[in-house]
């Protein structure tokens, strides 16, 4: 079995804790589901978000996956002029079979237009 990342990211309609939680966790849901990925087979997660979001630490919102023993870790990603604004990135590692091609990379609520050559 191999170490896999795979990406995924979600825009928010406001900075808002409730909104938070829910984007995240259906995101991360998202992302196990399309890769067969388990909790046992996470090795990591690691979170950006834009500077304009400050409700709340998107990796708060994700242990109540159960995901209290996975090291997560979030980061502010970088103020480029024009960026879609309210956007969480994941990137999870995670021991898989999956080949880099057979990889699904989840796009959600408006973020598709950040990858459309690799969103789902």
């Amino acid at each position: 079995m191999r170490v896999r990342a795979f990406r995924g990211a979600t825009q928010l309609q406001s900075d808002s804790s409730k909104e938070m939680e829910e984007a995240v966790c259906e995101l991360l849901l998202d992302i196990f589901k399309e890769n067969a990925i388990a909790n046992e087979d996470l090795i990591s997660i690691l979170f950006t978000a834009t500077p304009d979001l400050l409700c709340e630490f998107p990796a708060k919102t994700a242990r109540s996956l159960n995901l209290g023993s996975v090291p997560l870790m979030c980061a502010v990603e970088i103020d480029v002029a024009g960026a879609l604004p309210r956007v969480v990135r994941v990137m999870v590692h995670a021991h898989s079979d999956l080949t880099l091609e057979a990889a699904r990379h989840v796009y959600r609520r408006g973020a598709e237009v950040l990858r459309r050559d690799i969103a789902q």
